[in-house]
């Protein structure tokens, strides 16, 4: 918090992660409360789709409140040992509805009596009604957003930290958001503790560095990293969520609490830190293009990492809107076993692509995987890559109309008597064509996106 005196800030900050995505653990977050003497616990729990469900699921039930599902799990986790602490919480659970879900952490606050606290919801986010008119052309294949518009079911934009700093400025003790960058989550304490301005792109660029290291929780303390006998990770089960001691110039220490499995070394900041980077020297946020390749690492005790020199570049004058669409797959399987159960998984995808055009299938995206084999690394699975014993055969098609989509399981059934010898085949005793989300992105200029802050305060009963 800001040491007494006009235009003084503080020196150091503890920041920990909460949650890395929305099914993530809750216990690590708990310990991270408990114990790890933050200034700030923030908290990422969506994916690229989750707005878009969280809209499909609220049209489909309409008592769906449109926050994170586990925003009472969480919150009754880490509020004890926050308030004990006088840690604030920065979240984007809020999802489709941010507002309800300030309103449910001040019930949760009336709960342990924690009277005078402020929540403040930012949203502004989603912009659903206007893509059409405000998007130009979709990043992915260069169409034009207008061509989707009545597939669209949610678009949102991703806001920065600018309106987290004022909710912190004005005194919130609790920021809960729609969509915001995963690192503006964490650059935002930053920010408001450290008197950064919004256009000192060094300082923001080694933030966002920092935001980007703690996004994925355990990410950075041995999950997700583990490879017996080249990467071991002690006590795996045990992995405990990142804490960064961060310094006023951006530089920071990455560490855990003390006594917890996992391992915070070289390998794991660095794994961490190209995660999902398309150019290192170029990492786009809303607040700041970073710039990773001039990061300095040195070990600098048992789990303790100190991270500097995160570069920063002026940021564009665009923000990324995320948009769903709705659309329908058709899913099944079948299987091969023994010798030649690759030649029979061949000669069955020819005859299924050939009777596909016979029925005129109308898929937007077609995938015959060959599991075990080349499902994961497709075109790019070696041509020598050993025979397996067994083959099982996912056919999956990605199209407009629930009908379209249900040629596929009843071209699969046919297999049956109609395919290849000994093939495997399961009893259609599930729906075959599902609903689902394609995403899909563009950009939209950042001033028609103005962020919205409503406030609400615990008062004395």
């Amino acid at each position: 918090m800001k040491i007494p005196g006009k235009d003084q800030f503080l020196s150091g900050l503890r920041i920990g992660a909460g949650s890395a995505w929305w099914g993530d653990r809750i216990e690590p977050a708990k310990l991270n409360a408990e114990q790890g003497d933050l200034d700030y616990l923030c908290f990422e729990t969506m994916a690229e789709a989750t707005v878009s469900a969280a809209q499909v699921r609220k049209r489909r039930d309409p008592s769906f409140p449109g926050y994170d599902t586990y925003l009472d799990d969480r919150m009754k986790a880490v509020l004890p040992g926050c308030l004990k602490r006088g840690t604030k919480i920065i979240s984007n659970q809020g999802w489709i509805n941010p507002d309800g879900a300030a309103q449910r952490i001040v019930e949760l606050l009336r709960a342990h009596g924690a009277a005078g606290k402020k929540v403040a919801a930012v949203s502004g986010s989603l912009i659903t009604e206007r893509i059409a008119k405000l998007g130009g052309t979709i990043l992915e294949n260069g169409a034009a957003v207008s061509s989707i518009a009545p597939e669209i079911i949610s678009a949102e934009a991703y806001l920065g930290a600018e309106p987290i700093v004022e909710a912190l400025r004005q005194g919130a003790d609790i920021v809960i958001t729609g969509r915001v960058a995963d690192p503006s989550l964490f650059l935002a304490p930053m920010m408001h503790e450290f008197g950064w301005r919004s256009d000192d792109y060094t300082t923001l660029g080694a933030g966002s560095g920092l935001g980007h290291l703690l996004e994925c929780g355990a990410q950075v303390t041995g999950g997700y990293f583990a490879d017996p006998g080249f990467k071991d990770v002690p006590n795996p089960w045990d992995l405990a969520f990142p804490i960064a001691e961060v310094e006023s110039d951006g530089s920071a220490v990455i560490a855990k609490v003390a006594g917890t499995g996992g391992v915070i070394n070289a390998m794991t900041v660095k794994e961490q830190m190209l995660y999902e980077v398309h150019d290192p020297a170029n990492y786009i946020t809303p607040d700041v293009v970073v710039d990773f390749t001039t990061a300095a690492l040195e070990q600098v005790g048992p789990d303790r990492m100190r991270v500097s020199a995160i570069g920063g570049k002026p940021r564009t004058p665009t923000l990324k809107v995320s948009m769903g669409c709705m659309g329908f797959i058709g899913e099944d399987m079948f299987f091969y076993a023994g010798p030649g159960a690759l030649r029979r998984a061949q000669l069955a995808k020819k005859i299924l692509e050939e009777r596909f055009r016979i029925v005129n299938l109308k898929a937007d995206d077609l995938r015959i995987d060959f599991l075990g084999l080349n499902a994961i690394h497709g075109e790019a699975t070696p041509n020598d890559a050993p025979e397996p014993y067994e083959v099982a055969i996912r056919v999956a098609a990605r199209c407009r109309t629930r009908e379209e989509a249900l040629k596929v399981g009843r071209e699969i059934d046919g297999m049956a008597v109609s395919g290849v010898g000994m093939t495997g085949k399961r009893v259609p005793h599930q729906d075959r064509a599902r609903e689902i989300i394609g995403v899909w992105s563009t950009l939209v200029p950042r001033e028609a996106v103005p962020p919205v802050i409503t406030w609400y305060e615990l008062t004395p009963c």
